[in-house]
């Protein structure tokens, strides 16, 4: 593994901001309209990111075919992933959101075992685990009846169309700059959102005067350090650590969430949820480790690094 203080920092940044991201979305959605906040925060990321390229002098322009690709994902990823994810935040906790978000790993290996991938024992085994764990997260919630069975549901189905986009993007024609593919993604999921929240009659009668400095800070916050700097910080990782180091973010992330929201939000998890959360996590860390064993040499790492960087998109949250 890289030790260089480099590295440890861009670890550090990932692994606190994009763990800090689901509490931020449950302080936003306090006083901002869910969708239309989301569409706006990513139209914001996208259009700095493209600034930032363009003082780089990177150029934004693609192939038709690619710019429809990237769209399409960044819709599948950031969209009815995220845009999901908050809306789903305003009826359940962000450490139960986190937790689900976190299985993401876990059914990208279902999805590759229905396409017949070779995929070792260990690792199969691992992921049914973890998503055994994630129905005791789920399921007794989801029986109660009450309003955070519909949350649970945009969450699921939130986590499916993150997995799912993830493992369709190996095979789409992206842009080969990921951060160009990324400004395709944002500004097109940011569309999306801001058209359907419209359509939904989230902007009538909003107010500045409604919206309270918490929200604000926290909007801003998921916009630059969420979507920005930790996405560079990302970017920068998979270039320059081995993708075993970088792939722990997976299973880091939702404890931090979870840690952060006890603190911060006083969410506290019951026991069948706790045991669930142990189950989910455990499974994340041996499917990444089972996975890792199987990418050791340079040669096998680095399709391994290419497509986490075609789905960079994914944890630009």
């Amino acid at each position: 593994m890289a030790r260089g203080w480099k590295v440890w920092t861009a670890l550090g940044i990932i692994y606190f901001v994009w763990g800090s991201t689901y509490p931020a979305i449950k302080v936003s959605v306090e006083t901002l309209p869910p969708l239309l906040s989301a569409g706006l925060r990513f139209f914001l990321a996208g259009a700095l990111l493209a600034g930032i390229l363009a003082l780089r002098r990177t150029s934004l322009v693609v192939p038709r075919r690619e710019a429809r690709a990237a769209v399409g994902l960044g819709v599948a990823l950031l969209a009815c992933g995220v845009g999901v994810v908050t809306l789903a935040e305003t009826r359940i906790d962000s450490s139960i959101a986190a937790l689900i978000a976190g299985s993401v790993p876990l059914q990208v290996i279902l999805w590759r075992t229905i396409a017949r991938e070779h995929i070792a024992s260990t690792t199969k085994l691992s992921a049914v685990v973890g998503l055994a764990g994630l129905a005791l997260i789920i399921v007794p919630k989801g029986l109660a009846g009450t309003s955070s069975t519909v949350g649970l549901a945009l969450m699921l189905g939130a986590s499916l169309s993150w997995s799912i986009g993830s493992f369709v993007s190996r095979k789409l024609p992206l842009p080969k700059d990921p951060f160009v593919a990324t400004v395709y993604q944002m500004l097109g999921a940011g569309i999306v959102l801001v058209v359907v929240a419209l359509a939904l009659g989230e902007g009538r009668g909003a107010s500045t005067a409604s919206i309270s400095t918490a929200s604000a800070a926290a909007w801003l916050y998921l916009a630059i350090a969420g979507s920005l700097v930790a996405f560079t910080a990302y970017a920068w990782l998979l270039r320059t650590a081995p993708i075993s180091q970088v792939v722990t973010h997976q299973y880091v992330n939702p404890l931090v969430a979870i840690a952060i929201g006890a603190l911060w939000l006083n969410e506290r998890l019951d026991m069948t949820t706790a045991l669930g959360a142990l189950v989910v996590v455990g499974g994340v860390f041996a499917t990444v480790r089972s996975e890792a064993r199987t990418t050791k040499d340079p040669a096998a790492q680095e399709p391994a690094a290419e497509s986490q960087g075609r789905a960079l998109a994914a944890r630009a949250k």
